[in-house]
């Protein structure tokens, strides 16, 4: 399921969230060697991503000595001895790197296009109304501690793994968590891919309960093995259970029981809503008395008056 827009209008625009996504297409574009070889993107990620060994040894892995070389032989099955020259390698092209910079600059960084336009898309459907609520300072706050937990998730499953974190799921988990609790009911209208190609307006706890039991299952299956894809699905879950707890202690939420407001006339109800609206005259194409159009005031193609009768 991938949601395209929800019925929430907001009251503020949302300066935050339009920034962050300015910030993570401006690094995607201007900042990752995005179209370079997959090699200096890979050299890349090694010198600003979040690397789990240097986050929890609290150094890198060129400054990590043998135990760090150990760790890249075995994780990259190579010898000892082409991990050392690796070490030698990340010094001389990052050994400015930082390693608790890197788990604010992983943030803004990603792996693709496809990685970036789902980040940013969850991102602009359901940020702008958790900002609209926490206003902007709070809502940033909230966005960049979501956003280290989920990487502090991830590193208690993988503490060891020398291969690079980067992206902005966590974080978007985070406000993804907040949204489903916050806006329980509110209409989102998605693109489900099921057999069959639709789009319909579901609730939001639908849609995000769905996408979050995804996420504990694929994490779940992840434990098994020593490859997960490249998807840290641990952060997204704990991302999303920071959201999710946060929202429910601190935040101002709508009652679960409470209905949502009408939906937005203007907006499409899915294929059937597409099909009913093709069906209806355009404006002024089916002249009334007066050559007037059916719209506005009659709910349909406008009819003639039965003629009077004589006398």
């Amino acid at each position: 399921m991938i949601p395209l827009r929800d019925d929430n209008p907001t009251r503020h625009f949302p300066f935050v969230t339009v920034g962050i996504i300015a910030l993570n297409l401006l690094a995607f574009l201007l900042w990752e060697p995005t179209f370079g070889s997959q090699e200096k993107q890979q050299i890349f990620f090694f010198c600003h991503a979040e690397i789990p060994w240097e986050v929890s040894h609290q150094e890198s892995l060129a400054d990590g000595g043998r135990p760090a070389a150990e760790e890249i032989a075995l994780q990259f099955q190579e010898s000892l001895e082409d991990a050392q020259s690796d070490q030698r390698f990340l010094a001389a092209q990052c050994g400015h790197k930082v390693w608790w910079q890197s788990l604010f600059e992983a943030m803004f960084l990603h792996g693709g296009w496809l990685h970036i336009g789902g980040n940013m898309l969850f991102l602009w459907v359901f940020g702008n109304n958790v900002e609209d609520k926490l206003r902007p300072i709070g809502y940033l706050l909230f966005y960049l501690a979501a956003g280290l937990v989920a990487s502090f998730a991830q590193l208690a499953i993988s503490p060891d793994s020398v291969v690079p974190n980067l992206g902005a799921s966590g974080a978007i988990a985070g406000v993804l968590g907040a949204y489903i609790v916050m806006f329980p009911r509110r209409r989102v209208l998605t693109l489900v891919i099921f057999f069959l190609i639709t789009v319909v307006y579901l609730p939001a706890y639908v849609v995000l309960a769905a996408w979050f039991v995804l996420q504990i299952f694929s994490g779940v299956g992840s434990l098994g093995t020593n490859v997960n894809g490249g998807v840290a699905y641990w952060a997204h879950i704990g991302g999303c259970a920071f959201g999710l707890i946060l929202a429910f202690l601190l935040f101002p939420k709508e009652r679960f029981g409470s209905r949502p407001p009408p939906a937005r006339p203007d907006v499409l109800r899915g294929l059937a809503g597409w099909r009913r609206r093709r069906q209806r005259p355009t404006p002024g194409t089916e002249a009334g008395p007066g050559g007037q159009g059916p719209w506005p005031g009659d709910q349909g193609p406008w009819t003639a008056p039965p003629e009077r009768p004589d006398g």
